[in-house]
């Protein structure tokens, strides 16, 4: 039970760290005096970093066959590279420093969910008991961090986002290790699992669907405060997001069935389409910051979905890598693609054009999903890799 409790403490730490990051350096950037297409630029570059660093270190935690030991490496250089971007006001240091700290930190992310999933199910809990604290921490924090920029300035983002990292440090030196597979790690098992046609059309279906979400991520807070928001309403944003996924992620034990990811993927790209297509008309930033409660129809469902039928067909000895992949998809490829092509639209055209743009492209992801769970959805067994 010390692990758990000490495990849903990183989580809540952990997210709470991203969400200084992948919300509030967009709106840290601008604040820098720094345009659409060059914000789009860094987070974009950023996308390419996590495209290396995120399988590099999925492969060497699996080889090591220890989370914890990585985890610490990773947070330690994430907290002092967090207080350098935030206190830099050079578009080259900004670049630098930024990159640096997606390579520590974006692989957090995977390694952390693996953690949790490993650890929940040799307890026999629910993952979503323990990603709760996540979309807690999400939470929490962006609204902490939304007030802080308002009233210290954004560079007291430093001395937050280092005191959450040591913090979170800490708590993984307190815990043991997840329990590990016996299996030996080879590469015809990998090899077998890309060679899945319904794996493949399953990743090709994540990142549809990650590329809106992505776009939305980097651009919804500096179209609020385009729209005349404070930054104190994008914390309240992000607050209303995240919060709105805790019921989600805590009621995941009775709403999430084996068989059923597909058509509960799909569910959640509809009312991916909805979210963003209204987004397109609003004017009234509160209202924009309202809408985002309709998170919690959309990411967590679809999140977990995803990762359920990821852990379903990979082997165990790669699961940490296997995760490694989703989280590539969502947060990596995709977002180097969101980056570049939403900070060009954002600049060119606005954000009423970036919206409809992205709610296009989550129909898509809703039609692809349907075609899916057509193929394969009545299928009770999926196919493993042997």
């Amino acid at each position: 039970m010390r692990t758990l409790g000490l495990l849903r403490g990183f989580n809540f730490l952990y997210f709470g760290l991203l969400a200084i990051f992948i919300p509030f350096l967009p709106v840290y950037l601008d604040d820098q005096g720094l345009s659409p297409g060059q914000i789009g630029f860094i987070i974009g570059t950023g996308g390419f970093v996590t495209l290396i660093t995120q399988p590099l270190w999925g492969m060497i935690s699996d080889k090591t066959k220890t989370i914890r030991k990585v985890l610490l490496l990773l947070i330690l250089f994430s907290s002092i590279l967090g207080y350098f971007l935030y206190d830099s006001g050079s578009y080259l240091l900004l670049i630098l420093f930024a990159m640096l700290l997606y390579f520590f930190l974006m692989p957090i992310d995977p390694l952390t969910e693996s953690l949790n999933f490993t650890i929940a199910e040799s307890n026999g809990i629910s993952y979503g008991s323990i990603r709760t604290y996540g979309a807690l921490g999400y939470a929490v924090i962006s609204l902490i961090t939304g007030y802080v920029m308002s009233h210290f300035g954004a560079n007291s983002l430093a001395w937050l986002f280092s005191g959450i990292g040591f913090i979170g440090f800490v708590i993984i030196w307190m815990m043991p290790d997840a329990p590990v597979s016996g299996k030996p790690v080879t590469m015809k098992t990998l090899k077998h699992f890309f060679s899945n046609k319904e794996t493949l059309l399953f990743l090709l279906l994540v990142f549809i669907c990650a590329v809106p979400a992505r776009m939305n991520d980097t651009f919804l807070g500096v179209y609020i405060r385009e729209l005349g928001g404070s930054t104190t309403l994008v914390g309240l944003t992000w607050f209303l997001a995240a919060g709105s996924e805790i019921v989600v992620f805590a009621l995941s034990f009775w709403w999430l069935r084996k068989g059923k990811e597909i058509i509960i993927i799909s569910f959640a790209a509809a009312f991916f389409f909805i979210r963003y297509f209204v987004s397109a008309w609003l004017t009234d930033p509160h209202l924009l910051a309202y809408l985002q409660i309709m998170q919690l129809l959309t990411f967590p469902i679809f999140y977990s979905a995803a990762i359920q039928y990821l852990y379903r067909i990979v082997p165990a000895e790669w699961r940490a890598t296997g995760q490694t992949i989703l989280a590539l998809l969502f947060f990596g490829v995709s977002g180097i693609l969101a980056s570049y092509i939403g900070g060009a639209i954002y600049g060119a055209f606005g954000g009423k054009v970036l919206y409809l743009s992205i709610s296009s492209i989550s129909f898509v992801g809703m039609v692809f999903a349907l075609i899916l769970y057509r193929i394969y959805g009545k299928k009770e067994i999926m196919v493993k890799a042997e």
